[in-house]
């Protein structure tokens, strides 16, 4: 029986709950900068409780997150107290002052005793008149809401919940073709080695037990390659430092889902200078509905890969800035890539044969295989699917078809798109469109309305919510489109599950269908 797949208004089953863009102690170091600026506009008798009550809160939470580290967007509100700070203790520490010296003139007398004349004797010390004082409150004020913004453009990502019957197990293999000299280096008996990490069905893992980091295994290893991903694109890594903290929802080495179901096998390859980990919100949400996803770094293509061994294998594909170069390198990196999934899927079939150890031996549906990839990945799912049969389905995630467009695939493939605009490579859509016409299969192009090309990674979950650079489609229907497209295609291409695929499709955009018998 088919599963329900979720319309776009639905608020679905793989919503987001956001969560805050900023921690308790974090907030509160906002409240207690803001009451600061705040203190000096409020009447006389409230601004030393105000003030004295803020400068608590704002040590606190400082000291707090001295100890579980300070990220850079709290800079700004930090910068703003300390600018306020002088102008709120001034008023307290001349009132503590008088009090000294009264107290010394006549330590009998209580402030406001009628022996010792009023609580404020003589001439009161000079105060900003308010016209002078606002500007400088509004600066005080500007900085400190520069860091909730900043912590809302660029937050902690929070994952969508899994919405599928099974918990989500990963794992992490690296495996070496011993048949397939590494053509990145000049040593002649390196061998092409990849790093696959694997999103399956898993038993459900108690409450506490830890989630899996995010881009890497430890903290460390998540780090280097935020860092190695932010300097791809021209970014200090200290804007993205926020990524390399989350967790996802996957537990590292959970023991697989009990029965014999067998699960049907989805290979990816990221996009260029992209990491294995880059669509873990889709990885996880397929592996919830029981399939095991295994996602490739390309050692000397990915941003940044760390071995078994700790090494570090960084990029080394550079565009030359011409376009008919750039064409024959990305068609041989693709080539590389499309060997990689032929190769990842050998080994899962070893994996998979009897008589092996591992908790997926006997558990992977080695007969049902798609690849997909996201931009140069889905140009090389496409690659692999013409040069590998046991490939059963495409899918490509906005990428342009690099390298040949023959022979002819057989395998039915879903190509989501964003729209094309003037900028668009005028090369792009053609040369789609030629693949998918010459298939022997359907093939189905679907073009995503307010879609960019970071629209269907995980991207939106951690950067700038600005339309040129994800979408606007939002951090929580970003994922969910992807999700639901991409299960309703597997399912129905992996699985035969009955229904109406292209109404399906349909309803998240503009839909081209390419039947091989030439009917609409």
């Amino acid at each position: 029986m088919r599963r329900p797949v979720p319309r776009p208004d639905d608020g679905g089953v793989t919503e987001i709950i956001t969560g805050l863009p900023m921690s308790p102690p974090e907030f509160l170091a906002v409240l207690g900068a803001l009451a600061l600026v705040v203190a000096r506009w409020l009447p006389p008798a409230a601004r030393p409780r105000v003030t004295v009550a803020a400068v608590a809160v704002l040590v606190l939470a400082t000291a707090v997150l001295g100890v579980v580290g300070i990220r850079w967007q709290l800079l700004p509100v930090l910068a703003g107290a300390a600018l306020a700070l002088p102008f709120a203790l001034a008023p307290l520490l001349r009132r503590l002052r008088r009090r000294l010296h009264r107290s010394a003139a006549d330590p009998a007398a209580e402030p406001g005793d009628p022996t010792t004349g009023p609580a404020t004797p003589g001439r009161p010390g000079w105060r900003a008149r308010w016209w002078l004082a606002l500007p400088g409150s509004a600066a005080c004020v500007g900085l400190i809401a520069a860091g909730p913004v900043a912590a809302w453009a660029f937050p902690v990502p929070v994952f969508p919940e899994p919405s599928g019957p099974f918990a989500v197990g990963t794992r992490v293999v690296q495996w070496t073709d011993p048949q397939r000299p590494e053509t990145f280096t000049a040593d002649p008996d390196d061998r092409r080695t990849v790093v696959v990490q694997l999103w399956y069905p898993a038993r459900k893992s108690p409450a506490d037990a830890p989630r899996a980091q995010y881009l890497g295994r430890t903290e460390q290893e998540a780090r280097t390659v935020s860092d190695a991903l932010a300097h791809g694109v021209g970014l200090p890594g200290f804007l993205v430092d926020g990524v390399p903290r989350a967790r996802t929802h996957a537990v590292f080495n959970a023991p697989v889902s009990g029965g014999d179901e067998r699960f049907p096998v989805v290979l990816f390859s990221p996009g260029a200078g992209g990491v294995r980990t880059q669509n873990t919100a889709w990885a996880e949400e397929l592996a919830s509905h029981g399939y095991v996803v295994a996602g490739l770094d390309h050692p000397y293509d990915s941003a940044a890969v760390v071995l078994d061994d700790g090494r570090t294998i960084r990029t080394a594909t550079t565009s030359s800035g011409d376009r008919d170069t750039d064409e024959q390198l990305a068609a041989g990196w693709t080539a590389v890539r499309a060997a990689d999934l032929g190769f990842a899927l050998t080994q899962l079939e070893n994996l998979d044969r009897s008589g092996s150890s591992d908790p997926l031996a006997g558990r992977l549906d080695t007969g049902k295989v798609a690849a997909t990839g996201h931009s140069m990945g889905g140009a090389a799912a496409l690659q692999a699917a013409r040069q590998d049969p046991r490939i059963d389905a495409v899918i490509d995630l906005d990428g342009f078809p690099h390298g040949p467009t023959t022979p002819a695939l057989h395998q039915p493939v879903l190509a989501l798109t964003q729209a094309v605009t003037p900028g668009t490579d005028p090369r792009y859509l053609p040369r789609l469109t030629e693949a998918l016409a010459l298939d022997t299969a359907t093939g189905y192009r679907l073009t995503v309305p307010g879609a960019a090309h970071l629209t269907f990674m995980d991207g939106p979950l951690y950067l700038p919510p600005v339309p040129q650079i994800v979408g606007s489609l939002g951090r929580t229907a970003s994922p969910h489109l992807v999700a639901a497209t991409t299960l309703a295609f597997l399912d129905t291409t992996l699985r035969h599950a009955p229904g109406d695929l292209a109404g399906t499709l349909s309803a998240y955009g503009s839909l081209s269908v390419h039947r091989p018998d030439g009917r609409p």
